[in-house]
């Protein structure tokens, strides 16, 4: 194996394209970009996905307890990696209920759901919540990648406005919170993203010429990879290969999908810069997230698939009418049923996401093993807005700190907070309470 003098690091490898991008793990060499001490393990990842609008709480419930358990319907998708995660049932928050504020329960779901705190009432700037954990996180550890967090969305930033029964759209639109009062903008263009990861120059001359003539990332680094490829060990060189394709195909989807202009009614814009479906939008973004863990540009992400209180249809599988009207469904089977698409087709891309995550290996382990994803929502039955008996999945192994491939009840009531605490237990971040937590959640 060479040693760490004689190979390019790897600000030195990107240096050439005016910009730092990360590179997989590579065994010939000793440590990760932008990483304070040396990794000589893979570092642990934890992400948190959020559905709106409730479940079809029967077809989403499984039977029986432990790793005998049976997968419902709406989770016959994850089939094939029933061993890579645990279902929890018995979860709560406590905060995303009305607490004596009225309606807003939509809007106080999607800002509970990682802080555990009860929003205050307000469509103004005096919006108040609370830290959410993936903040925690990135508080303890942020520091040791490029990016200390990163969030991403379908449905944009929206920051100010009033939105649900009087709160402030900042509640609805955003699930991840640096402090009680600032909320962490999600990303919804996937370029955006792409650029932000792999610090491409996008602004000024640089820039310009960049999207002028469509040159790919890898372009501007191909020599300077080819050099690094010559001297480290076959298997490195097949990771670089590999990570390289990766990252061309996302960038060549993404300027695909800049190109395709839809049928859309006279005198509506087009989104500019976007896939134009939301399965393409969901999974370049996941695509997106992979990338950024296996690069280690981060280990802390949030991905909010859409708002809770989202009135997006999904005519592709049979759902024209918007989703959160339907959750409304007043024990219509007919509705139900249509919701239970809706579940199924988020379920679908959840999978496609853990099997990215499985295929893609770090030495004898794979980039799941070494991850903790929560998936999940802040409201269970979208008619009651109840926020008990809530609908969450929890994937990955956190390098060998979580035991998947069961169906976990937990006791009584549980804040889910209680789960959160665990978590960044296994993540080595010390935190004593989150929100209404009341201690660290056993058995996961």
């Amino acid at each position: 194996m060479a040693s760490h003098s004689s190979l390019h690091s790897r600000r030195a490898f990107l240096r050439g394209a005016g910009a730092l991008m990360g590179l997989p793990l590579l065994e010939s060499v000793g440590f990760k970009a932008f990483a304070a001490q040396p990794v000589q393990v893979s570092p642990t990842r934890m992400a948190f996905l959020y559905i709106p609008n409730g479940v079809n709480v029967s077809k989403w419930q499984v039977k029986g307890e432990g790793a005998n358990y049976e997968l419902s319907e709406t989770m016959q998708p994850l089939a094939g990696l029933k061993g890579d995660f645990s279902v929890i049932s018995h979860l709560a928050h406590d905060k995303a209920r009305s607490n004596g504020d009225g309606a807003g329960d939509h809007a106080r779901a999607t800002a509970t759901f990682l802080t555990g705190c009860q929003a205050k009432k307000t469509a103004g700037s005096d919006i108040r919540i609370g830290q959410s954990v993936d903040q925690i996180a990135a508080d303890n550890i942020g520091h040791l990648t490029r990016l200390a967090s990163l969030e991403l969305s379908t449905d944009g930033d929206r920051s100010s406005g009033r939105c649900d029964s009087g709160y402030s759209c900042a509640y609805q639109f955003n699930l991840s919170w640096k402090n009680e009062s600032m909320p962490m903008a999600p990303e919804m263009d996937p370029r955006l993203v792409f650029e932000r990861l792999f610090g491409m120059a996008g602004q000024g001359k640089e820039g310009e010429r960049r999207k002028r003539y469509q040159k790919s990332v890898l372009d501007f680094v191909m020599d300077d990879a080819k050099s690094l490829q010559r001297k480290v060990s076959s298997e490195d060189n097949r990771k670089i290969s590999e990570y390289m394709a990766s990252v061309r195909d996302i960038e060549m989807r993404i300027e695909k999908a800049e190109r395709m202009v839809p049928n859309i009614p006279p005198g509506v814009k087009a989104p500019e810069e976007m896939p134009n479906n939301i399965q393409d939008h969901i999974r370049v973004m996941f695509d997106l997230l992979l990338l950024a863990f296996q690069t280690d540009s981060t280990r802390i992400s949030t991905f909010l698939m859409a708002h809770d209180g989202s009135n997006r249809t999904f005519s592709h599988i049979g759902v024209p009418e918007a989703h959160h009207h339907l959750s409304h469904h007043q024990n219509n089977e007919e509705k139900l049923e249509k919701i239970a698409k809706i579940d199924r087709f988020y379920m679908e891309q959840f999978a496609y996401f853990l099997k990215r995550m499985k295929e893609t290996k770090e030495g004898d382990r794979s980039l799941l093993d070494s991850s903790m994803i929560v998936y999940g929502g802040g409201i269970s039955d979208g008619n009651r807005h109840n926020h008990d008996e809530l609908p969450v999945i929890l994937a990955g192994r956190g390098n060998g700190k979580l035991t998947p491939g069961r169906h976990v009840v937990a006791g009584g009531e549980t804040p889910m907070t209680n789960l959160y605490l665990g978590l960044l237990d296994r993540m080595g971040v010390n935190a004593e309470r989150i929100g209404d937590s009341t201690g660290v959640m056993q058995g996961i």
